[in-house]
C-alpha cells in the first residue's frame, strides 16, 4: 500500500527516536504518562478523591483520549501495522487505554491504569540505554544458570520452615496464636527472613528456644541466594571477557567495552 507524505512525516516523528522531533515527541509522551499515573495514584487517597474526584476523572478521560488518538495514529503511520499491534510496546499501548473504557462497566477497572507506567520503558530508546542490554543479558543468564541451586535452597528452607512450624504448633498451641501448622509455618518464614511482624509470638520457654534456633538459622542462610547468584554472575562475566580475543597476540580476557588489547595495544576490531 502506497504511503502518503503525511504518513511518512508522522512516522519519523513518532517512531524516529534518533531525530530531534522524535526525541521531543517521546519525552513529551513520557511526561504525560508519568502525570497520568500520578493522578491515578492520587485518586486512591480518600480526601483527594472526595474533593477533586470529578476533576480527576475528567482529566483522566482527557489523557485517555490523547493516548487513544496516539495509538490509532501509530497504527496509521507504521509500515507494519500487525507487527506493531502484536509487539510488546503495541500491547502495552493498548492496555494503557482499555481500563478507562472498562471503567464505564466496572467501577474499579480504572485503577488498572497503573499499567500505563510500563510505557515509560520507551525512555530506554530515547536515552540510548539499549547499549546496556548486554550487561542485562549477563545478569539474566546468571539467574538462569543458578535457578536449580536456588530452587534446592528454597526447598530446603521450606522443609526447615515446616519442621520449625510443626514444633511451634505442638509446643505453643492455639492458645498462644499458633492455631494451625500452616499458620505456624507462616510465623517461621517471617522469623527466618528477619521480617518479624510480631503478630504471633512464643510465650513458653521451649517455644522461645525454638524461636531462637529459627532466628539463628535465618541469619546463617539468608546470604546463600546472594552467594549463589554472585558466583554465577562472576562466571558469566569471565566468559564474556574470555570471548574477546586479540587478533594480533591472541590473548583473551579483555573487558567487554575494550577497544584495544591490554597486552600489545592492537585494535580489537570492535569499533562500530
Amino acid at each position: 500500500m502506497k504511503r502518503t507524505a503525511l504518513q511518512r512525516k508522522l512516522n519519523i516523528i513518532i517512531f524516529g527516536h534518533d531525530t530531534p522531533s522524535g526525541k521531543t515527541f517521546d519525552l513529551v509522551l513520557i511526561w504525560l504518562i508519568v502525570i497520568s499515573v500520578l493522578l491515578v495514584m492520587l485518586e486512591t487517597v480518600s480526601w483527594i478523591e472526595q474533593e477533586w474526584g470529578e476533576w480527576l476523572i475528567m482529566i483522566e478521560w482527557g489523557f485517555t483520549v490523547v493516548f487513544t488518538l496516539e495509538y490509532l495514529v501509530r497504527i496509521y503511520v507504521t509500515e507494519r501495522r500487525w507487527a506493531y499491534i502484536r509487539s510488546f510496546y503495541g500491547i502495552v499501548d493498548l492496555l494503557s487505554i482499555l481500563p478507562t473504557y472498562l471503567g464505564l462497566f466496572f467501577t474499579d477497572a480504572r485503577y488498572l491504569l497503573i499499567v500505563r507506567v510500563l510505557r515509560v520503558l520507551r525512555v530506554f530508546r530515547v536515552l540510548k540505554l539499549v547499549q546496556y542490554m548486554s550487561e542485562a543479558n549477563i545478569l539474566v543468564r546468571s539467574m538462569k544458570m543458578s535457578r536449580r541451586k536456588i530452587f534446592v535452597f528454597f526447598s530446603t528452607v521450606l522443609v526447615l520452615s515446616t519442621i520449625f512450624g510443626s514444633l511451634m504448633y505442638i509446643v505453643e498451641g492455639p492458645e498462644h496464636g499458633f492455631t494451625s501448622i500452616p499458620k505456624s509455618i507462616y510465623w517461621t518464614i517471617v522469623t527466618i527472613t528477619t521480617v518479624g511482624y510480631g503478630d504471633i509470638t512464643p510465650h513458653t520457654v521451649m517455644g522461645q528456644f525454638i524461636a531462637s534456633a529459627a532466628m539463628l538459622t535465618g541469619y546463617s542462610i539468608i546470604a546463600v541466594p546472594t552467594g549463589i547468584l554472585t558466583a554465577e554472575l562472576a562466571s558469566e562475566m569471565q566468559k564474556e571477557r574470555t570471548q574477546i580475543v586479540c587478533p594480533n597476540c591472541h590473548h583473551a580476557g579483555h573487558e567487554s567495552d575494550a577497544f584495544h588489547c591490554k597486552h600489545c595495544g592492537s585494535d580489537l576490531g570492535r569499533r562500530s
